[in-house]
């Protein structure tokens, strides 16, 4: 079949349905169009305006992807695999978890190339999720059906238990009353504030959750990735406590309706200060607020604290030393990208080299980096300020995150002349990073010649040298986990969590878990030749590069983490 002019700037599921004569060529660039401003996705918003049949669109998605087609009317859903899943991923996505085994999630998508939507849901369950096809319309029916079975908190009291004429109703206090300086400046709410801070500080947390409710008020900290309650002041003190963040940060303390970023800078010595970048969003009973420590001191660890294998180690020296090329780090949020990068922009950071970055926040300011904080509602986006480095003469340029077409063609423009570029990108592991650009949109052969280097990491906690000890494992559940037969046969020995007065239930720190795969010129030729995520990912093993699952396993093998915590942060 010939391909249209107009045709040639469609892919994916667009292009199958232009094809199959689903859908006409300008129909289908109006609803692309359409779809995007109203946030909701192609195949939903074309069944909705009846521009296409839900059936044929399923078969033809089905067809072109590989992807299994199932009939909702012929199963039941498991509601207790879909309360797994975040309800604001369902509503966002329009997708359905249909039923779990063990460690395996099968999705209902309308839309099998959502590879959003299946990594968002993939890294809030920590669960491999595998799409099935399934018809839109058939596929709304049971949204609203599985989520009106979720919400069981009217439909479970029943009207008789209450006498609907005398309840005791008191009203709310006015949310938006006038807070005085008096209470932001309260002694003891201002000591308490401090010592959190501090307390987190001391014990390494991460972030800091202020989290009011009705009847309590507590206070989370997140220490080596597990959140656990520090305190439960009165809740009584909330708005106080929320009122003196809020000026410590430079936010409005009036504003209490929409969300709010501001920072703390914490000055603990003549040398050494801790910065917090602050998030407020109001919820039902006041307005949750979220701390993340900033500590600039993670960045200078050097890269051998990080975790990395010998040869994982020299890929990444050798990439950063080259003039130009792209190395992007892939992950889940918290799975220390910006610690990575941060790592190798000190190692770049000379007096001979010009680098700027453009992030969202800057989280950790370096001297000697031109930093810029992007804010859309300006229009200083990651793409217009991409635009200005390349106006004055960089070396190097750090991009936060590839979030869209033009920011990725930009960046990868920039490496083919003659810079080098750092970037995030959200993709499960380092062969799906090149599949994601090439469904973002850009051409094989710019990511064949641009992308050199690809980082997919996750983090693990730290067994405790103070109190592992080893564990008892069977031969046969250690081959099942993955472990060779030669690992086994040399005396492997596997350590557990204990718990001591030095560590935080039988683990202390985190230790990063690494899939570096180098983009060789076979590799680029598997991307230009239109293959898919497993055809490199095989191609990669052959060129010997271990995954994530393998890497988390020689963790264990080395007695630096447990067998549990490999299986929380990788999939098997």
């Amino acid at each position: 079949m010939a391909v249209t002019a107009s045709q040639s700037i469609l892919s994916g599921l667009p292009r199958r349905l232009v094809q199959d004569g689903i859908v006409s060529e300008d129909d289908v660039l109006k609803a692309q169009e359409a779809a995007k401003k109203e946030r909701v996705p192609l195949v939903a918003w074309l069944v909705s305006h009846d521009m296409a049949d839900s059936r044929a669109i399923a078969v033809a998605a089905s067809h072109e992807f590989g992807v299994p087609l199932l009939d909702l009317d012929a199963i039941d859903v498991d509601i207790e695999c879909v309360r797994l899943v975040n309800q604001q991923i369902l509503n966002k996505h329009r997708v359905l978890p249909l039923v779990r085994r063990g460690q395996r999630m099968f999705l209902g998508v309308a839309d099998p190339t959502n590879l959003q939507a299946i990594d968002d849901v993939r890294f809030q369950t920590s669960m491999r999720v595998d799409p099935i096809v399934v018809e839109q319309a058939k596929l709304e029916e049971r949204i609203s059906k599985a989520l009106e079975a979720l919400d069981t908190s009217m439909s479970s009291l029943a009207d008789d238990d209450f006498d609907l004429e005398n309840l005791d109703v008191t009203a709310d206090e006015d949310d938006a009353k006038d807070i005085t300086r008096d209470d932001v400046e309260d002694a003891p709410v201002v000591r308490f504030v401090n010592k959190v801070l501090l307390d987190a500080i001391k014990r390494g947390a991460s972030d800091i959750h202020f989290e009011p409710y009705e009847k309590i008020f507590r206070v989370r900290t997140r220490l080596d990735g597990v959140l656990s309650i520090v305190a439960e002041p009165p809740v009584a003190l909330a708005n106080k406590v929320c009122a003196r963040l809020k000026v410590m940060s430079r936010m409005d303390i009036a504003e209490r309706r929409v969300p709010q970023d501001g920072r703390i800078k914490m000055r603990l010595s003549k040398n050494r200060a801790i910065d917090f970048r602050v998030n407020t969003c109001p919820t039902l009973f006041g307005e949750k607020i979220v701390l993340r420590i900033l500590d600039p001191g993670s960045t200078k660890l050097g890269i051998d604290a990080l975790g990395y294998e010998e040869k994982q180690k020299r890929l990444y020296l050798k990439h950063l030393a080259k003039p130009y090329g792209m190395i992007l780090v892939t992950g889940p949020t918290g799975s220390g990208k910006t610690v990575s990068l941060y790592t190798g922009l000190n190692i770049l950071n000379t007096e001979d080299r010009n680098i700027s970055t453009a992030e969202d926040p800057a989280e950790i300011n370096i001297p000697g980096i031109n930093q810029v904080n992007v804010n859309p509602k300006v229009g200083l986006t990651f793409a217009s300020s991409l635009k200005a480095f390349l106006r004055q003469d960089p070396d190097v340029i750090m991009v936060g995150e590839i979030r869209d077409l033009e920011t990725a063609e930009i960046a990868i423009k920039a490496a083919q002349t003659g810079h080098l570029v750092l970037s995030t990108l959200h993709t499960n592991d380092a062969p799906r990073t090149l599949t994601r650009l090439v469904d973002m949109g850009v051409k094989p052969y710019a990511i064949a010649t641009s992308v050199s280097l690809i980082i997919a990491q996750r983090l693990a906690r730290k067994l405790c040298d103070n109190c592992k000890e080893v564990r008892d494992i069977p031969r046969e559940a250690l081959l099942k986990e993955g472990f060779r037969a030669e690992d086994i046969e040399r005396g492997l020995e596997i350590f557990g969590p204990v718990g001591c007065k030095s560590c935080n239930d039988g683990y202390k720190g985190r230790i990063g878990i690494f899939q570096v795969m180098e983009v060789s010129d076979t590799i680029g030729r598997i991307i230009m030749e239109g293959g898919n995520a497993m055809q490199i990912a095989e191609q990669a093993v052959k060129e010997g590069v271990i995954d994530l699952r393998r890497a988390g396993l020689n963790k264990v093998r080395s007695g630096l983490t447990s067998l549990e915590e490999i299986n929380r942060v990788t999939v098997e």
